[in-house]
Parts: structure tokens; C-alpha cells; sequence
């Protein structure tokens, strides 16, 4: 099944790093794309790209929060479906930098209530279905098993010390719950992903670590992680990849069933290695890495076993680590340039 061509794509978060990705596929690709956001880690030079070129793209600069907003925006779209022209729901609104998911409230407003909230605003408004954008933060301290942790593993939260940390990773999960529970009834169809590490040639916040490190080794040569660094592995998605992944799942009627995909890579590295591999591609041959502080509730090792999507979508991940690491230092010497 290919993407209807007269589908309009209603996507939260459209100024954040996937959001945008997203809705320019689209876009590409002929469809008209309704995008909402209020660029708490957002974009606006990316909204204003968007905009310029493309007749199909409406913007809204709205809190996914706002009541009076969402009203408003869903009863144009309810309108719309009437006439005969289907709507998608793309949730990539998220509280996702590392430092805010210690911020119960935040994480529990945006990722629980917000995203309940527009789920059933999309059945009342009569969408074709809902793409629920999860995290792989989901699994917590249960991140690896042989051949990758998959969508059915048993979830090992952490300790209640560490609670602050695994409340986004919580409220991810009541999201698929919620996803599964409307599908099931009837209402929409749709699914769940949970993207693991994902990352941005154009990723503007240092505080992710593939921009950190890259900004840290071009001004200083050297880099501070943290203790745990020593021994932590990861897998890092490039955001065209995971872009991609999105559009096959909407394009496979099949799929959108309730279920959860797992959406990562198989390049597991770790962060140590993950340093020198940066510093070999900025050519910087007396690194430093100096190891300080610590942070509760964070998993060694995490890999993702990506079977499921593959076989029902035929997606796999194209950007290998290198070329994407290649793009991050392009883009980021670029702009250092100017």
C-alpha cells in the first residue's frame, strides 16, 4: 500500500528534528502536511524552510497544551474528513532531551496527557489512524539481550531512587497502552515506534551526545563524558533512517494493527569508541577524554532487535554510522565557518 496521495498529515512537534524530516518527505511526495509546534526545542529556521518552499504546509505555533488551540485545529480537520479527504496523525511532540526526563510533570503532560488527548481528538475528528512516535527509553535497565531486546521482552524499570528518570520512560509506555487500547476497540488504526538513539546532521542542542562530542573535540580537542561512559554501548539512528521508517509504516496498512516496532540499527559502538571514531574523522590525534559525574537509571548497553519491522515494511536502516557521523562534522563545520 503507498501513501494516499490526497491524505493530509497532521504532525505535533513538526519543528523538532524528525518532525520536520518528516513532514518535507511528505511534502515531497505531493501531500499536503498540517504541522503544529511550540518550539521548546524546536526550529523555527526549519518552519520557515518548510514554509517557503512548499504550497502544501500549514503551520500553527500552538501548545499541544492549548485546549483552545486543539479545538480549533481539529475542527478544520473534522470538517475536511467530511468533504471526503483522509487525515493521518504523526506524534512526534516529546519531552526528549536527557535533562528534562527527570521532570516528572513535564514528561507526564506532554508524553501522557497530550498525546491521550489528540488520539481521541483524531477518532473524534475521524482520521484514518494515528503514528504514535515512542522511545526505546521504554525498556529502562532491561536494554540488551542476545540479538537485540525486542517489542515483547519483559521490561525491567529502575529502582524507585531512580523513578525521576524512568517517569518518561513510563509515560512512553502508557502511550502505547493507550495506542493498542483504541486500535483493539475499533476506533483508528495506527502503532506505536520506539526510535533508539536518534540523531541529526542539522541537531541544534549539545546536550545529545553526538553533537556534543563533535563540539567539543572541534573547540577544545577534548571531551567530558561521564564515569559510566567507560563501559556504556549504544546504537545511534541517523533521522533520515528514522524518517523512513515512519513513511513505511504508514504506507502498510497491515502494520498499523496496534503494534510496536522497534526502529534502530545493528552498528552497536561504544562511547569511548564512539569519541575516537569522531576525533579519527576531525583528524585530532592527541584526544582527551576526561570522565566525570554520573547519572542514575542509565542502562549499559542498549540494542534494539529490528525483525519485526523488517519483515512487515521491508525497512532497514541505509545510513551507516561513519557517513552519518561524515554529515554531522560537514554541517557543523559549515556553520562554524559562516
Amino acid at each position: 500500500m503507498e501513501c494516499n496521495a490526497n491524505t493530509t498529515y497532521v504532525i505535533s512537534g513538526v519543528a523538532g528534528m524528525t518532525g520536520s524530516l518528516v513532514a518535507r518527505r511528505l511534502l515531497d511526495l505531493g501531500h499536503r502536511v498540517i504541522g503544529f509546534d511550540n518550539f521548546f526545542a524546536g526550529s523555527r529556521n526549519d518552519i520557515a524552510l518548510l514554509s517557503s518552499s512548499h504550497e502544501g504546509f500549514g503551520f500553527i505555533e500552538a501548545d499541544i497544551h492549548d485546549a483552545c488551540a486543539m479545538d480549533r485545529l481539529f475542527a478544520d480537520c473534522k470538517e475536511k474528513v467530511a468533504s471526503g479527504r483522509p487525515h493521518v496523525f504523526i506524534n512526534c511532540a516529546a519531552v526528549v532531551h536527557t535533562k528534562y526526563f527527570y521532570q516528572i510533570e513535564s514528561t507526564f503532560a506532554t508524553n501522557v496527557l497530550a498525546m491521550r488527548d489528540s488520539l481521541d481528538r483524531s477518532i473524534a475528528a475521524g482520521f484514518s489512524s494515528y503514528i504514535n512516535c515512542s522511545t526505546s527509553e521504554v525498556y529502562s535497565m532491561n536494554s540488551w539481550e542476545e540479538g537485540g531486546v525486542r517489542e515483547d521482552s519483559p521490561v525491567l524499570l529502575a529502582t524507585a531512587a531512580q523513578s525521576l528518570r524512568t517517569s518518561y520512560a513510563t509515560g512512553k509506555l502508557l502511550t502505547e497502552h493507550f495506542m493498542l487500547d483504541r486500535v483493539e476497540r475499533g476506533f483508528i488504526k495506527g502503532c506505536s515506534i520506539r526510535f533508539a538513539n536518534v540523531y541529526s546532521p542539522t541537531e541544534a542542542h549539545d546536550e545529545h551526545i553526538i553533537p556534543h562530542i563533535i563540539s567539543s573535540l572541534q573547540k577544545t580537542g577534548s571531551v567530558t563524558l561521564l564515569e559510566h561512559a567507560k563501559e556504556t554501548k549504544r546504537t545511534f539512528l541517523h533521522n533520515s533512517d528514522s524518517c523512513d521508517a515512519v513513511l513505511a509504516l504508514i504506507a502498510t496498512e497491515s502494520a498499523l494493527d496496534g503494534s510496536i516496532y522497534n526502529v534502530g540499527t545493528d552498528e552497536e559502538i561504544s562511547i569511548v569508541g564512539l569519541v575516537n571514531k569522531i576525533a579519527q574523522l576531525l583528524h585530532i590525534s592527541d584526544l582527551v577524554i576526561n570522565f566525570e559525574g554520573t547519572r542514575s537509571a542509565d542502562p549499559r548497553r542498549r540494542l534494539l532487535n529490528l525483525d519485526r519491522i523488517r519483515e512487515r515494511t521491508g525497512w532497514s536502516p541505509k545510513v551507516g554510522l561513519d557517513e552519518g557521523l561524515r554529515q554531522c562534522i560537514e554541517y557543523r563545520t559549515k556553520g562554524m565557518q559562516e
